[in-house]
């Protein structure tokens, strides 16, 4: 539960820093006229009902740091997870394209069982004497085991012949979201050879080692112990926000007291026999149900079996996994510049993302940069797919506050720039013969415009132009 009120102040502490920027009243997706498009109060869970602005953005993240720090300190935990699951949905809901990701759902079903795990009281401690219904724990390794096994057979599934070949680690690290420095080092020191056995060890490890769960207390520390390290390399190599930090913690739940004791960790005595009460009799059956949407989503959403599972769609708690199905193949950059007189072009810098070819790629997971993020997704496809581009560009031709602050700073302080465009460039990794003769982590190619540049007309009007 604290790991979990931890991974919660991560994702609301992201959020704090960019929502005005992406869904204000002036940011690139405002939530306002989002809601009034047809959103219900069913298909768009939110708070954000009762009033939109700015104030009421602020509010609902500081509100969700606030519950996510009591979680931590173990105050009220049944309530305090209730709540950060309730806010961080309202917050998902209307983020519109910069949630969905996976890693979003993952949190909100996690923290939607993890109502039925806490224990009761203001101060419950460790929760002894109020021990956690057994199907409570099981639809939490429940969620953990999916993850893995789901992303494994979505690999085999995709026909992706990155997979097949064994070849889908040979260049993963610079073309994952968003690599790190460690990357760097993990695809271009060791033999390629280490690469391929690397590929065959997550196949092996997704689709097998998940299951050693329902074995006894043994095997289930052997599982705890292969996947774990498996984790933190990912964490290591690339930066997937909080998604690796949740499933380390889901994982925790593969271990028991004696485990934790042999490290030094208090474990009281648990001093009472689980009784089922009425009302743990109720949360038993809305488990069942959820365990049942879980399935339905897998095996046959479109028929009515699987109408719970659309019916708590717009929730996220029930929810199909599958991580890099199929690997891309190439790293393009979408960058946004501005001009004053139409001739000097000057590049508005990341804060997170690859840019400058001599500077290392970062490690901050789990801070999530959804704005950036959203650019290497954009960066596979068509701007006309992506139209929230070239609303970026519109906005900073207002040089609008909220937006500007999406990157590391402004390059146009005062007066904005008459134009925007948007270009794209092609980034790989350097080799070390590379690396050690400029300094440059990466190497880049311009391969022409994204969307064009947008400019206003004399009547103040915006128009986009190839």
């Amino acid at each position: 539960m604290r790991g979990l009120g931890l991974i919660f102040a991560s994702a609301f502490w992201s959020l704090a820093t960019q929502i005005h920027g992406l869904i204000g009243p002036t940011g690139i997706l405002p939530v306002g006229p989002y809601l009034e498009s047809g959103a219900t109060w069913w298909n768009t869970p939110t708070v954000f009902w009762l009033g939109a602005g700015d104030r009421a953005l602020t509010a609902v993240v500081v509100a969700g740091l606030v519950v996510s720090f009591l979680l931590t300190i173990n105050i009220w935990p049944r309530v305090t997870v209730a709540l950060a699951t309730l806010l961080f949905l309202s917050c998902v809901s209307v983020l519109q394209e910069f949630s969905g990701y996976q890693s979003d759902g993952m949190l909100l079903e996690a923290g939607t069982i993890a109502i039925f795990l806490a224990p009761r009281g203001i101060r419950p401690g460790l929760g002894a004497d109020d021990p956690p219904m057994r199907i409570a724990v099981f639809m939490l390794l429940w969620e953990w085991f999916r993850i893995y096994f789901e992303s494994g057979v979505v690999k085999l599934l995709s026909g992706d012949v990155q997979w097949r070949t064994l070849t889908a680690l040979d260049h993963y690290y610079e073309n994952n979201p968003l690599p790190t420095w460690i990357g760097w080092y993990v695809q271009e020191v060791p033999p390629h050879l280490v690469q391929h056995v690397a590929t065959l060890g997550i196949l092996i490890i997704e689709l097998v080692v998940p299951w050693m769960m329902f074995l006894p207390r043994r095997g289930r520390l052997v599982c705890a112990a292969i996947v774990t390290p498996m984790q933190i390399g990912i964490i290591l190599t690339a930066n997937y926000a909080f998604l690796n930090y949740l499933v380390l913690v889901l994982g925790l739940l593969l271990l028991d007291d004696r485990v934790f004791a042999r490290v030094g960790v208090r474990v009281p005595p648990v001093t009472v026999t689980p009784r089922a009460r009425p009302g743990q009799w109720v949360a038993a059956g809305a488990l069942a149900i959820l365990w049942y949407t879980t399935v339905a989503v897998a095996l046959f959403p479109s028929s009515a079996f699987g109408l719970p599972a659309r019916l708590l769609a717009p929730y996220r708690i029930a929810n199909a996994y599958g991580l890099f199905a199929v690997m891309t193949t190439a790293r393009y950059e979408i960058e946004f510049q501005g001009t004053r007189d139409g001739v000097t072009w000057v590049a508005y810098p990341f804060r997170d993302k690859p840019q400058d070819p001599a500077e290392a790629p970062g490690i901050y997971a789990p801070y999530q940069p959804r704005f950036e993020w959203n650019l290497w997704f954009a960066s596979l496809g068509s701007w006309r797919d992506n139209p929230w581009v070239v609303a970026t560009q519109a906005r900073l031709l207002d040089n609008d506050a909220g937006v500007v602050s999406l990157f590391r700073h402004n390059p146009f302080p005062g007066t904005p720039p008459a134009q925007v465009r948007t270009v794209l460039w092609q980034y790989w990794f350097t080799t070390v013969a590379e690396r050690r003769q400029t300094g440059r982590w990466w190497n880049r190619t311009f391969l022409g415009n994204y969307a064009g540049t947008v400019a206003r007309d004399a009547d103040g009007r915006l128009f986009l132009t190839p």
